[in-house]
């Protein structure tokens, strides 16, 4: 979600009908083994915009989710070891066919792949067969920016493709996750609505989205992690805006409008992660 052009094209969209979250088929018991293994786009990297400015090392992109969440994980399985193949930039078309646009918005991954992110995450899993889990994924926010594109900003093009689009990439992404590693633990991470100067108009969109990632996690009998009911919680709009803000650096003076969470934003994607997982502690 490297694009500041899905806030603020979105600010003209009219009101989506909401879609109702689906229950998740969920694979239980499966304890943390050897590996966790991280996937998706910038979010999934631990994106932070100053430290990409001050031109800073993968090793200095140290808070994001999955460091959290990996953080947690080792209370359970002090040994396992954590293979993050999170891009800048990743969409589902290009985790699936390759070419990664945001390379070049960082000094390095930190796990370096060659061709598609998704090719990769497959070899690993064979290659690791029954040594991973969990695998967490995060992926729309580029696809949403291609589209804005492809749409020239018209709201109902968006409204009407987004979902679906979405939808059918990921729905290949997971399939493809559990056919090869079908006792895993996957946990899919879903939206959150950036938009802190046109919220009441937006949120019904990025709820319906998150909806829609929400039933596709069900299909391939992976796990949703509701990060739109932190990000965007109910009740006021002050409530919703302050925690947006606190959460992403979109009320930011020098990177206003980006949507990449803070150090409390990734914290606060970890906590959902973490209950979406089922691990206890």
């Amino acid at each position: 979600m490297s694009r500041l052009i899905v806030a603020c094209v979105l600010s003209c969209l009219s009101l989506a009908a909401p879609l109702a979250l689906g229950g998740t088929t969920r694979v239980d018991g499966v304890s943390p083994q050897s590996y966790y293994l991280a996937l998706g786009d910038s979010v999934a990297y631990g994106f932070q915009p100053p430290k990409a400015s001050a031109g800073l090392p993968p090793t200095a992109f140290s808070t994001g989710y999955v460091d959290v969440f990996a953080a947690r994980l080792r209370k359970l399985a002090p040994t396992i070891r954590v293979v993050n193949y999170g891009c800048p930039g990743e969409s589902t078309k290009t985790f699936i066919a390759g070419g990664c646009s945001g390379r070049g918005d960082v000094k390095g991954l930190h796990n370096d792949f060659q061709g598609a992110q998704l090719k990769a995450a497959l070899a690993f899993l064979r290659t690791h067969s029954g040594q991973v889990s969990p695998i967490t994924l995060t992926l729309w926010g580029n696809d949403l920016g291609d589209i804005l594109d492809a749409c020239k900003g018209k709201p109902s093009c968006v409204q009407r493709r987004a979902p679906r689009a979405i939808a059918t990439g990921l729905s290949s992404i997971l399939h493809q996750l559990r056919a090869t590693a079908p006792k895993a633990k996957i946990v899919v991470t879903g939206t959150w609505n950036p938009n802190v100067t046109n919220l009441r108009q937006t949120d019904p969109f990025y709820r319906s989205l998150n909806a829609t990632i929400a039933r596709v996690a069900a299909t391939a009998n992976a796990r949703f992690a509701n990060t739109f009911a932190v990000f965007n919680p109910t009740g006021t709009l002050g409530r919703e805006k302050a925690r947006i803000c606190t959460l992403t650096f979109a009320c930011s003076k020098k990177y206003s409008g980006d949507p990449h969470p803070t150090d409390a934003g990734y914290r606060a994607m970890a906590g959902t992660v973490w209950a979406a997982s089922g691990y206890t502690r």
